[in-house]
């Protein structure tokens, strides 16, 4: 079992995080309680430490039933959640405030059942609210012992060193972390996201390693959604971003690496989702990968993938197939040289 430090820092995490999205206890929960804890008990069982959650997922009952599943183990886990998202429809419910911040930590400690998080994340960005403020706040909150290390999440590369400055600045607590979608069909970080984290002290934690289930096999090339998917109920959503994700997701371009990848895995005979969470753990500028799985089994699968490596003829094929997806370094008159 490998435990990497995290960014510029002592924390030692696993390779594979436990991500919580799919926790709750409202009827619609990809994951209803009592086999969350089974999750979360297999994960730990397994050698595993990294979980991560947000305040947000199902209305924070992810944060809820999280809590309870680790109460007895509290100790074996570096615990991370977030803060940022909409908390209610009041001005001062959302954002990287002090204000904001303020209340939703304190709401998650509850929620979580604990004295302190290990890795409290800024999920979004918060262009409206000085990046001294939000640093200035979460150096206080380690210096309360409420947190221990401070992470970012969907940063672009500018907000991290914006970030990093203002805790320089204010002789704060700098961020050791940032959350970025990555997979073989999302790879429009290693531009400048990458080289950014890697200057600036900050290790990456991958989330939607599958690419929302594309990279799994589970959407078809030209056919819509089937009904009850998340990506159907993206599409189904009011909102002008949530269905330009979708489109876009759903490019003729990521279909041919997803078709790439499951021609890998019957040379190999092995599964879609095995070749793509191998390749992408065997990236050098990821210190870990967020599975999010509805079940015991599928978090097996998701711990074998990760576990596996691909010959590098393989890795070497796969990455040209998605070079397309790496978005080109730019300067103020065009691409970067």
């Amino acid at each position: 079992m490998q435990y990497p430090t995290l960014g510029r820092s002592g924390l030692r995490v696993s390779r594979a995080c436990l991500g919580t999205m799919n926790f709750g206890t409202d009827p619609q929960a990809p994951t209803p309680e009592p086999e969350a804890r089974r999750i979360v008990d297999a994960f730990l069982d397994a050698g595993h430490n990294f979980i991560d959650t947000a305040d947000t997922y199902r209305g924070g009952t992810s944060e809820e039933v999280l809590g309870r599943a680790i109460a007895h183990r509290r100790a074996e886990v570096v615990l991370a959640t977030k803060g940022a998202a909409p908390q209610g429809g009041g001005p001062n419910s959302r954002g990287l405030s002090r204000l904001h911040l303020t209340r939703a930590l304190e709401a998650s400690l509850r929620r979580l059942g604990t004295d302190y998080i290990d890795l409290y994340q800024c999920h979004l960005p918060d262009p409206d609210t000085p990046a001294e403020e939000t640093m200035a706040v979460l150096d206080d909150f380690v210096r309360s012992g409420k947190v221990r290390y401070l992470g970012c999440s969907n940063f672009t590369a500018a907000g991290i060193v914006t970030a990093q400055w203002a805790a320089q600045r204010t002789g704060g607590t700098p961020l050791i972390s940032l959350q970025a979608n990555y997979s073989l069909i999302m790879r429009a970080i290693e531009a400048e996201i990458v080289p950014t984290c890697r200057q600036n002290g900050l290790g990456i934690l991958a989330y939607s390693p599958l690419g929302s289930g594309l990279l799994a096999g589970r959407y078809q090339r030209g056919a819509a959604p089937a009904e009850g998917s998340r990506l159907a109920q993206w599409a189904a959503m009011p909102s002008p971003m949530a269905r330009s994700f979708v489109s876009g997701l759903l490019a003729e371009r990521h279909f041919d690496i997803a078709d790439e990848v499951a021609a890998v895995a019957a040379e190999l005979g092995t599964t879609a989702p095995a070749v793509a969470l191998a390749w992408l753990s065997g990236r050098p500028e990821i210190t870990s990968v967020i599975v999010g799985p509805r079940s015991v089994d599928q978090l097996t699968a998701a711990l074998a993938g990760l576990a596996g490596s691909l010959p590098e003829p393989v890795a070497a094929r796969l990455n040209v197939v998605s070079q397309g997806t790496v978005a080109p370094a730019v300067n103020g008159q065009h691409r970067a040289a």
